[in-house]
C-alpha cells in the first residue's frame, strides 16, 4: 500500500513535480491561441495553417491519451510520465525553432504524443504514491495548482508574445521539463497495475487518430472542394467505422463499446460533445478577435480571458457541492443556457470594442456557465458507469471533449464563412466571428436540451470526483483510473 506522506519532503517533491508535468500540457492548451495571430505573420500561414496549429495538438492528444494511461499502468506511472515530459520538451524545442509553418504542425503532433504520455500519469502518480489519509488533500492540491497553471495561461502567453516572441510559448516548456524530469527520477516512487497484461489496442488508437485527422482535413481543406477533400472525407469516416468495429471485436479494447450500454453515460457524453465544440471554438476565435477585430496586443487579450478561468479555479468545487444537493439535470440545463447567453453578448465585440462594457460582461456571465456544468458533468459521467469503471469513463468523457474541440476549430471558420486569409482582415473576420458565436449558442442549446430530456438523480452511493478545483476551459477533468480500480 503507498506510504508517502504528503507533510514529508518526498511528498512535497511529488506533488511539485506532477503539478509541473500536468501544467506543462494544460498550458500549451491554453496559451497557443494568442499567439497564433503572430505565427501567421511570421511563418507567412493562412487560416488553415493556424487551425492545424491548433489541432495537431489536440489530435494525437485525444486520440492516445487512453493508451497513454494504460502504458503507465504495465510499465510504470513515473517511466511513462518521465518520458512523456522529456517527449514534450523535445518537441517544444521544435516547436519554437520551426522555420516554417509545416514543421510547426508536425512538432505539434509530436507535442500532443508526449502530453497524451505525461497528462494521465500525473494525477496517477499521486494516487499511486500518497498515503489513503492524505490522497484526497494530495489530488485538491494538485488540481488546484494546475487550476491556477490554467488561469495564468493566457495572461503568460499573450507576455511571451509581447515580449521575447511567440517561439517563447513553446521554449519556455523546456527548462519546466528539465525541472520535472530529475525531481521524478529521484523522489518519485515506480508503481505498476499488477493485473495490467500487457495488452495494448495500439490498433484501435491508431485508427481513432487516422479518422479524426482524416475527418479534421476535410474540413479545413473543404473550401477548396476538390475530389482529395471528398476522398479523405470518406476515408475518414471510414476509418471511423474501422475503429467502431476493431473495438467491439478486441479483446481487449482501448474504450469497450459496452459502456455506453448505460443511457446516462451516453447522453452525458453528448453533452458534453456539444459544450466543448462550442468551447474550443470560442476561444480559438475569440483570441484571435480580441487581436484582428478589436485591435488589442497579444498581452491585452490573454489578460482578457482571465475571468473564465479565474471564476472556474474559485468556484468549481462549490458548484459540484451544489450539484450534489440539488441533483445534475438542473445544472447541466441551465449552464450550457449560460454559456450561449455569454456568447450571444460576444455579438457586441467589435473594432472599438470597450472591455468593461462590452467583453468583460460576455466572459462573466459564460464563466458562470461553466462553473454551472462542468462539476456536476463529471460527477454525472462517474456516477453512470460502474464504480471499478469510474476511470475508464473519465477517460473516455475526457478524450471525447478534445475532439469535439478539435472538429470545432476544423468545422466553424469553414461554417462561419471564413476565408483562408480572413485573419488578415478586421473586417472579414469580425462579420465571420459573430456568425460563428450564433453556431456556438446554437450548438450549447441543443446540448441544454440533451441534458434536460435524458440526465437523471445520481445514486447516493455513486463515486464523486476527486477533482474539485478545476481551471481548464478546454476539457472536463480528468480521473484517474488506479482510484477507479482501488475502489472497485
Amino acid at each position: 500500500m503507498p506510504d508517502v506522506r504528503l507533510a514529508s519532503s518526498q511528498g512535497k517533491w511529488i506533488l511539485l513535480t506532477t503539478v509541473l508535468g500536468s501544467s506543462m500540457a494544460m498550458l500549451d492548451s491554453t496559451v497557443v491561441n494568442v499567439a497564433l495571430p503572430r505565427i501567421g505573420q511570421d511563418l507567412d500561414a493562412n487560416l488553415a495553417a493556424l487551425q492545424w496549429t491548433v489541432n495537431a495538438y489536440m489530435l494525437t492528444l485525444a486520440g492516445l491519451i487512453l493508451l497513454g494511461g494504460s502504458l503507465g499502468d504495465h510499465y510504470g506511472r513515473r517511466k511513462i510520465f518521465v518520458v512523456g515530459v522529456v517527449w514534450f520538451a523535445a518537441a517544444s524545442l521544435l516547436c519554437g525553432l520551426a522555420p516554417t509553418a509545416g514543421v510547426l504542425i508536425a512538432a505539434r503532433a509530436l507535442q500532443g504524443v508526449g502530453g497524451a504520455l505525461l497528462t494521465p500519469g500525473s494525477l496517477a502518480l499521486i494516487q499511486a504514491s500518497f498515503h489513503p489519509d492524505d490522497r484526497g488533500r494530495a489530488v485538491g492540491l494538485w488540481s488546484g495548482f494546475g487550476g491556477i497553471g490554467a488561469a495564468v495561461g493566457p495572461f503568460l502567453g499573450g507576455w511571451l508574445v509581447d515580449g521575447p516572441g511567440w517561439r517563447w510559448v513553446f521554449l519556455l516548456n523546456v527548462p519546466l521539463a528539465l525541472l520535472c524530469a530529475p525531481i521524478a527520477v529521484r523522489h518519485v516512487p515506480e508503481s505498476r497495475d499488477g493485473r495490467s497484461h500487457g495488452r495494448f489496442d495500439v490498433l484501435g488508437a491508431v485508427l481513432g487518430a487516422l479518422a479524426l485527422g482524416l475527418l479534421t482535413y476535410a474540413l479545413i481543406e473543404a473550401r477548396q472542394g476538390s475530389l482529395v477533400v471528398v476522398l479523405t472525407a470518406v476515408a475518414g469516416l471510414a476509418g471511423g467505422v474501422a475503429f467502431v468495429y476493431v473495438e467491439k471485436h478486441s479483446p481487449d479494447p482501448m474504450m469497450p463499446l459496452d459502456i455506453f450500454a448505460s443511457r446516462q453515460f451516453t447522453a452525458v457524453n453528448l453533452v458534453t460533445l456539444c459544450v466543448y465544440a462550442a468551447f474550443g471554438g470560442f476561444f480559438f476565435l475569440t483570441a484571435l478577435q480580441l487581436q484582428v477585430a478589436v485591435g488589442w496586443s497579444p498581452l491585452a487579450a490573454g489578460t482578457a480571458l482571465l475571468p473564465t478561468t479565474a471564476m472556474m479555479l474559485l468556484f468549481s468545487a462549490r458548484s459540484g457541492a451544489l450539484a450534489d444537493r440539488i441533483g445534475p439535470r438542473i445544472p447541466l440545463t441551465v449552464g450550457p443556457l449560460l454559456c450561449a447567453a455569454g456568447m450571444l453578448l460576444m455579438l457586441r465585440v467589435g473594432p472599438g470594442a470597450s472591455y468593461v462594457a462590452d467583453v468583460l460582461p460576455a466572459l462573466l456571465v459564460l464563466g458562470t456557465g461553466m462553473v454551472t456544468l462542468v462539476a456536476p458533468l463529471t460527477a454525472t459521467v462517474l456516477a453512470s458507469v460502474d464504480t471499478a469503471r469510474a476511470g475508464l469513463a473519465s477517460g473516455v468523457n475526457n478524450a471525447a471533449a478534445r475532439a469535439a474541440g478539435l472538429i470545432a476549430v476544423a468545422a466553424l471558420p469553414l461554417l462561419a464563412g471564413m476565408g483562408p486569409d480572413a485573419y488578415l482582415s478586421a473586417a472579414a473576420f469580425d462579420d465571420a466571428f459573430h456568425r460563428a458565436m450564433l453556431l456556438c449558442a446554437g450548438v450549447l442549446v441543443v446540448g441544454s436540451a440533451v441534458a434536460f430530456a435524458t440526465v437523471r438523480s445520481l445514486p447516493p452511493d455513486c463515486r464523486r470526483p476527486e477533482c474539485r478545483h478545476h481551471g481548464s476551459i478546454t476539457t472536463p477533468p480528468l480521473e484517474g483510473q488506479t482510484a477507479a480500480k482501488r475502489i472497485g
